[in-house]
């Protein structure tokens, strides 16, 4: 015992934040280590880290993707604050790195007990082809193994079996409600404003709750504090422009970015009015500003604004769009404490308008949340890691309004607003049991409340309204309380290889209700209520990781199997847009995914890239649907593929490719048919009984460096988006035959033939 005390006693802490000598920013996950004593650490979120170590002389090796390694000698006699700046690495150093680096540097550590997640850079995603031109971060995160898109042109996505709402999508810790543009064929996220991206599909953080699925949390750029820059981007349909700049040069920074499409330009410049009085476009604003208040705080202020806007003529308008902002104060309490201090605004609506003569109707619906969360990171040893935190947000849906002019025949309907608390603490702790062995393990306790003003129901099995209880204002109508144990653990086989396993319970209590095959900006967001309960998913994971090639190329093999409750499906005709009583028109059940998952990578060299694959099944089984038995949920592939290229000719031209490949999603079409009042009536049996076709496609793209000096740099990119023209079915409609009115025909509709493009982008 007193051994033990004595060696506790020779050991001190090294702390500090490592960023970016050339723009000041932050690094995440930077890597900081002893070699000699086979230790090491990674920065956090905000680029702060800790290390313990015994005392006396040693040797750190930090490193980052991106930027040289640096060795540093130090005399650790007291626990020493280091903060560290790295220098950007040229094309040869950074080839150098990546072969010699530890896994860690490529975002995978084989000793991290974290699982089935996926981390890209904006380098990563700069030269894959693209729709339009427009680099899309969700487009790219689609092309790796467990996450699909949505269908075609979509960024909307399903990871492992869940729908597109039970993913998490976080803009600097908002919430972001609905992530597209233009109905979906572009993401709201400026690549030109981020920074990093981690997207979790299993084993998730005990700090990450309220969706089943997924976390997609995205970073955005802090600003250089060192020099002012402009950057950005002319393409066929859109534009941007970027600024950062020191506000105090190594004290404190700002980032303007904004985007625009100009599609409604050229709609104007039609001769044809049924074409020059549409409109169709969407811009977007990200804003950052960040302050080093001392050695130990600093403050930041992130928003976001996005709009998108659909008319045709003066009779119809759509138009939608996402507003957030994040308030975050950091704090060094110590060499070993670290706290995160944020508060969080989100907001997403969207509002139609019709205008026919006397009936002159406006539709409105709205999300908007205020969360405040309380973060501590206590680095407790060079064995335990620390995490605990509590956070609270409170709802307001406002889930349809309905009003029209007085001379309309329409009548004003204003849904029930619902209000709700959700709160959460947690607290996780990661245990380096052994050099090889190393295990990470917490809980997530959430308590769910429904508040009113407000009518809330009971309803019978045939979804009829037996009961109807009015509360007041702020009067609790039920409290939801659930455990959300998370554990994972990692065992390092040699120095190339490792095995992991981890087991994550996920609760949702916000739901998308839609009878649409695609995702829609006026789907509708719906809290639990006392009928409609928590969704609860638990999934198992297994996983075998290894580098090859002196780490040039990585292999990732995941198998999971996740169970789910209280799965949300609607009823055979539901109407889920006007009524108040939504619950009368859904029915609820369980669901099952499980698959298996392959990544090889390559991660150096003139040509890197990857290859994906994903072989899954996905299932519901809900009483009331195809006679309670399993069926294929909407999000159901069996096969995905994906092959990732590019290669680098020479400082001038990259090249890239991609082909993706995937099994027609699940999709219920008519069984039969009958006539009333000589119309022609569709009838329905199975749920998704059915395939739309197989989907495959392939894209190109190349970028060509035109001018590349110490103040100003330029290049063309040029892609072309289904490079061999294949008609791959978007929709398909059923219609009676003009030359045999008993024969019914399919019609396919297909959105893109071939696309090509071509974006100039600058930076001064």
């Amino acid at each position: 015992m007193f051994l033990f005390h004595a060696q506790a006693q020779d050991k001190a802490s090294v702390s500090g934040v490592v960023k970016s000598k050339k723009n000041g920013e932050t690094l995440i996950g930077a890597s900081v280590r002893v070699a000699a004593l086979n230790v090491g650490t990674t920065s956090n979120e905000y680029g702060f880290y800790s290390l313990s170590l015994p005392k006396g002389k040693h040797v750190l090796e930090i490193s980052a993707v991106g930027v040289a390694i640096k060795q540093l000698e130090i005399n650790l006699t007291g626990n020493l604050r280091m903060d560290v700046a790295l220098e950007e690495a040229n094309a040869n150093e950074l080839q150098g790195v990546v072969v010699k680096s530890s896994s860690t540097m490529s975002g995978r550590s084989l000793s991290s007990t974290q699982m089935g997640v996926e981390k890209l850079t904006m380098k990563e995603t700069k030269n894959i082809p693209v729709l339009l031109g427009e680099r899309d971060v969700l487009k790219t995160v689609q092309l790796l193994p467990g996450i699909k898109s949505a269908g075609e042109g979509s960024s909307g996505f399903y990871v492992r079996g869940g729908a597109a709402d039970q993913n998490l999508i976080l803009l600097d810790e908002a919430p972001v409600y609905n992530a597209s543009h233009l109905l979906g064929f572009f993401s709201t996220f400026n690549s030109d404003a981020i920074k990093d991206i981690n997207v979790y599909k299993g084993g998730m953080p005990a700090q990450y709750g309220g969706r089943l699925s997924s976390v997609l949390d995205i970073k955005m750029n802090d600003g250089n504090n060192q020099d002012y820059n402009v950057g950005g981007s002319l393409g066929l349909i859109s534009a941007k422009l970027n600024v950062e700049g020191p506000i105090q040069k190594d004290k404190s920074s700002f980032l303007v970015s904004g985007r625009r499409t100009y599609i409604d330009m050229f709609l104007k410049a039609s001769k044809d009015t049924a074409i020059n009085q549409n409109t169709l476009y969407f811009y977007d604003l990200n804003g950052k500003m960040n302050f080093t208040l001392g050695s130990k705080d600093r403050l930041y202020l992130s928003g976001y604004f996005g709009r998108d806007k659909l008319g045709v003529g003066k009779t119809f308008a759509l138009n939608w769009g996402n507003g957030t902002g994040t308030l975050r104060w950091n704090h060094i309490f110590s060499n070993k404490l670290f706290s995160n201090t944020s508060l969080i605004f989100s907001n997403y609506d969207y509002k139609i308008s019709i205008r026919s003569g006397s009936n002159d109707v406006d539709v409105f619906s709205q999300i908007r949340d205020w969360n405040i969360k309380e973060e501590l990171q206590w680095y407790v040893s060079d064995k335990h890691n620390l995490r605990m935190g509590v956070n609270a947000i409170y709802h307001t849906m406002r889930p349809g309004e309905i009003t029209s002019s007085e001379s309309s025949n329409f009548n004003n309907s204003i849904l029930q607003r619902r209000y709700s608390w959700e709160n959460a603490a947690y607290v996780s702790d990661v245990w380096k049991v052994s050099p090889k062995f190393n295990l990470s393990y917490g809980v997530r306790a959430t308590a769910f409340s429904i508040l009113g003003k407000g009518d809330f129901y009971n309803i019978d099995a045939d979804g009829k309204v037996t009961d109807t209880v009015h509360y007041n204002d702020g009067q609790v109508v039920k409290t939801y309380f659930n455990l959300e144990p998370r554990a994972a653990a990692s065992y390092q086989l040699n120095s190339s290889t490792s095995l992991k396993t981890s087991y994550v319970r996920n609760v949702q209590n916000l739901h998308l209700i839609s009878n649409s095959t695609s995702a829609s900006p006026t789907d509708k967001w719906v809290a639990s209520t006392n009928i409609i309960k928590p969704e609860i998913s638990d999934q198992v994971s297994l996983g075998y990781y290894k580098n090859l090639g002196n780490n040039v190329y990585e292999l990732t093999v995941e198998a999971y199997y996740k169970t789910m409750q209280n799965q949300v499906d609607y009823r055979d005709g539901a109407d889920v847009f006007n009524n108040d009583a939504i619950e009368t028109q859904l029915l609820f059940g369980k669901g099952r995914a499980y698959g298996i998952e392959w990544l090889l990578k390559k991660k150096a060299g003139q040509f890197t890239g990857w290859l994906s694959y994903t072989l899954s099944k996905t299932e519901r089984k809900i009483n009331g649907i195809n006679n309670g038995e399993w069926y294929n949920a909407r999000q159901d592939r069996t096969h995905d593929i994906a092959i990732v290229g590019m290669y680098q000719l020479n400082d001038k031209w990259t090249f890239s490719a991609n082909w993706i490949f995937y099994t027609g999603d699940a999709i219920t079409f008519p069984s039969g048919k009958y006539k009333v009042d000589d119309q022609v009536v569709y009838y329905y049996t199975e749920r998704n009984g059915y395939r739309m076709p197989n989907y495959h496609r392939l894209d190109l793209g190349a970028t060509l460096q035109l001018a590349k000096r110490k103040k100003f740099s330029s290049e063309l990119t040029f892609s072309l988006y289904n490079a061999y023209g294949r008609e791959n079915a978007y929709t398909i409609n059923f219609r009676e035959s003009k030359d045999d009115p008993n024969k019914t025909e399919a019609v396919r509709v297909a959105l893109f033939k071939f696309v090509p493009s071509v974006s100039y982008n600058f930076k001064f």
